[in-house]
């Protein structure tokens, strides 16, 4: 993808310093759009998939509107596909600037994983061999996309069912040296740590920390289902008590980060999802509070 200089020139806006603000929130469903708009909530914030609201009018994007002008906004997006090999889609991108000129989010976030080869999109977050090879060219195309859309990105770990023979460099580090290099945030998702590290059987605490607490933006916990041989990242149930207690220790080494609970299959009713992210509130507000950095 070739950049034009007026987007080469453009700083990179970081929200970090910002980001403690925010508080809890939750992913905006179109199953939640009626209560969401009827009655008050202890929700701080909406979290939206970017691709659901890339269009040019209709109901979604006129909810979204609403949701916006009560609440703070982030952007998270699943077609990025920042590790793909495929140039970077100028199209995307294009729509995607539309949609933050139009919402004014306070982050835009995506995945550390590819969805496209040959032009075909898979629709899976797909793991990326951790190599220094591929370390450069993740580094290099996110730096690419921070250019163009003027401000610095988020990127999320991602939960993972296989290892590459060819790896050379342990997901951890992957993750925090292209926050290094890059200059992005990390969207840390403990509830995929906990999932990657059941899965190969490495310890979850060694990830966080690895990740240098000034890069972490955001939080995602979210529920996964037990298949026996391994675990699925399926945002289909309540987040477990293993992952509450890995929250614990991220909340202590990272402070106060904006939170927010996923929930994408098998969605509740509006009061259980509120009532997920108001137990991560109080988690955050006791771990804090022991370590007298947290509210009275």
């Amino acid at each position: 993808m070739q950049l034009d200089s007026a987007h080469r020139a453009r700083s990179h806006r970081s929200p970090r310093r910002q980001a403690g603000s925010l508080g809890h929130g939750v992913g905006l469903r179109r199953e939640h759009f009626d209560r969401v708009l009827a009655a008050p909530s202890e929700v701080d914030w909406f979290e939206v998939i970017s691709e659901n609201f890339m269009v040019r009018g209709g109901r979604p994007l006129a909810i979204l509107d609403r949701v916006r002008r009560d609440h703070p906004v982030v952007l998270h997006g699943v077609s990025l596909s920042i590790g793909s090999t495929d140039p970077i889609d100028g199209g995307y991108l294009a729509q995607l600037e539309e949609l933050i000129d139009r919402v004014e989010p306070a982050w835009v976030s995506d995945h550390l994983c590819w969805t496209h080869v040959g032009g075909f999109n898979s629709h899976d977050l797909l793991p990326l061999p951790y190599t220094d090879e591929a370390l450069d060219h993740v580094c290099d195309r996110v730096e690419a996309v921070q250019s163009r859309l003027g401000r610095a990105i988020a990127l999320e770990n991602p939960s993972t069912y296989l290892r590459f023979a060819a790896e050379q460099i342990p997901e951890w580090e992957f993750l925090a040296e292209v926050a290094r290099r890059a200059g992005c945030g990390v969207l840390l998702d403990v509830n995929n740590v906990f999932v990657s590290a059941s899965n190969h059987d490495f310890d979850a605490d060694t990830y966080l920390r690895a990740i240098p607490p000034e890069s972490v933006w955001q939080i995602h916990l979210a529920g996964h289902t037990d298949c026996g041989t391994h675990l699925l990242d399926t945002h289909s149930r309540a987040v477990c008590d293993e992952v509450w207690d890995l929250y614990r220790d991220a909340t202590r080494r990272f402070g106060e980060i904006p939170t927010l609970v996923e929930w994408d299959a098998d969605l509740p009713e509006w009061e259980v999802l509120e009532a997920e992210s108001e137990r991560a509130r109080a988690i955050q507000r006791e771990e804090l509070t022991g370590r007298g950095e947290g509210p009275p």
